[in-house]
């Protein structure tokens, strides 16, 4: 069989699998894959993953050849759940999902769009295919190829991955593993290949392409404190949903959380949850609101942003107040607001004793990260004797940090091998492949690549989750391995109309897989 029929062998078999993120079948797919993997002839291993409801792992499958030099080939094998209707006993099935997609008529423009693609013969629809088994399948390919020759320089390490698509448990297990996995096997870790998707709804110049770094994303958060008081009394207090508003009006897509380089943006910051603390309806203003934002970075750390967002806050702040008062005078009363303080939820918790039991009895009850942060931050604020008003200023979950290749040989030799294998895909397959400085959407490369660990412990100091619902391992999880990301293309993953530009995956992307590999292998 061709590499292009492995390929879409590999594809099809991965997707038949159910990994929706947090299922049992997530659960059980890491003994399903070793199983699959037992032929190649590798040594397979996994890598335990203590986060989450369900016991999962990571999966390594090894192919030795001559010397220490090792490129990892990884990717993750969770997927998100999307809403197939009818057609859900299908979702894990793309030839024959493809079959029942094209006998239904198109209900919206979107739909129309996507019956178009798969009407032709490029485009494979499947939960998860395009995001990301099609990516770990090229992987596949390329060390079956590696594990048939007879003379193989280096080695190879197949690593599958779980959760990417919640907080990257998988990947933060992975990379505190990986230094010792590697020295206790005789291994240099070289080089990473991260496998992840790009979406590109035009003719795929957009999608084809290898990032030699990634975004990070942080989730910056506020609790504000108000002054509640009975509605009728409204002057006599502070609104703390009123406070919030403006906060939220200011930090949205606001300039000053936006890096570029080049011509690549990040995605501007928007908000994600906005919740106030009141149990019921009664007529008293909320005494608090959470809130938290998504915030892409290219070279930005989690100091300067969180530096950032109190400016905002506090000139969003002075402006409200600003605005209040000059009503509060038209309405009669001299007295201006109060002004509102901002401090960090690491001053906060210097005040308050016993917060790590606190946390972990958060953590116990199964929420969410943002939630787990919500409800210890409000906790902190009640035992600290403080009153408001006053805005806490953290973060409300996983760090992802920019990641991007360094100047040491390594990484140096990594990027040439990137070039040479974007001129053998020219040559050989006629497809131009673009270089990309980040890889637009958050990635596992945060936590395997090469990111300023150094960060870390100020980010740690302002998640209240961490240590409790947030693991973080003691030597950290953050491999430092010189890593690209090189995956399929295709459109709308996470929605029903996931589909997969198979040409691309099923011929090109092995190739270009390969061609990176080697490069760092034989140089």
């Amino acid at each position: 069989m061709d590499r292009l029929a492995r390929a879409k062998h590999w594809a099809l078999a991965l997707t038949a699998l159910p990994s929706v993120s947090g299922t049992e079948g997530e659960a059980g797919f890491a003994a399903r894959l070793a199983a699959m993997l037992a032929p190649l002839g590798a040594e397979v291993w996994s890598i335990p993953v203590a986060e989450g409801r369900f016991p999962r792992a990571c999966v390594a499958a090894l192919v030795r050849g001559r010397g220490a030099r090792t490129v990892v080939l990884t990717g993750h094998y969770d997927t998100v759940w999307a809403d197939y209707g009818a057609l859900e006993p299908l979702a894990c099935r793309p030839e024959a999902l493809r079959s029942a997609m094209l006998a239904r008529p198109a209900a919206s423009e979107a739909e129309r769009r996507a019956l178009a693609d798969l009407a032709g013969p490029d485009f494979l629809p499947g939960r998860g295919l395009l995001d990301m088994k099609a990516g770990l399948a090229a992987a596949l390919v390329v060390l079956e190829a590696f594990a048939a020759q007879p003379e193989r320089n280096g080695n190879l390490l197949f690593l599958a991955v779980p959760d990417e698509e919640v907080n990257s448990a998988g990947a933060r297990a992975a990379a505190a593993a990986l230094p010792a996995e590697a020295a206790s096997r005789g291994l240099s870790l070289e080089a990473a290949i991260n496998l992840d998707a790009l979406v590109d709804s035009g003719d795929g110049s957009l999608g084809r392409a290898v990032a030699t770094g990634s975004v990070g994303k942080l989730l910056p958060s506020v609790l504000v404190v108000g002054r509640p008081t009975h509605a009728s009394a409204a002057l006599d207090g502070l609104n703390a949903g009123a406070l919030a508003g403006a906060l939220a009006a200011a930090v949205e897509w606001t300039p000053d959380l936006v890096e570029r380089t080049g011509d690549e943006q990040g995605a501007a910051p928007t908000l994600l949850g906005l919740r106030d603390g009141k149990r019921g309806y009664d007529v008293t203003m909320p005494a608090a609101v959470w809130m938290f934002w998504n915030v892409a970075t290219h070279r930005r750390g989690p100091g300067e942003v969180l530096d950032t967002l109190a400016g905002i806050v506090r000139r969003a702040l002075a402006e409200v107040g600003a605005s209040l008062a000059g009503r509060a005078r038209q309405l009669g009363r001299q007295e201006s607001p109060p002004e509102v303080p901002v401090l960090t939820y690491a001053t906060l918790r210097q005040e308050v004793a016993g917060l790590d039991a606190m946390a972990r009895a958060v953590a116990a009850e199964g929420l969410d990260l943002p939630e787990q942060c919500r409800r210890i931050t409000e906790r902190a604020w009640a035992a600290s004797g403080r009153s408001g008003p006053a805005v806490v200023l953290g973060f409300a979950s996983v760090p992802y940090l920019p990641a991007t290749l360094g100047t040491d040989a390594a990484s140096v030799r990594l990027a040439t091998a990137v070039e040479r294998a974007r001129a053998e895909m020219a040559a050989r397959h006629g497809v131009a492949v673009r270089m990309l400085r980040y890889f637009p959407g958050i990635s596992d490369m945060s936590f395997l690549g090469q990111a300023d660990a150094a960060t870390v412990p100020l980010v740690a100091a302002n998640t209240p989750a961490w240590g409790a619902g947030l693991l973080w391992p003691e030597g950290g999880a953050i491999a430092g391995i010189p890593t690209v990301n090189a995956g399929p293309w295709g459109r709308d993953y996470h929605t029903r109309l996931e589909r997969l530009h198979a040409p691309y995956a099923f011929d090109v992307l092995p190739d270009l897989v390969e061609a990176i590999a080697r490069g760092v292998l034989t140089t």
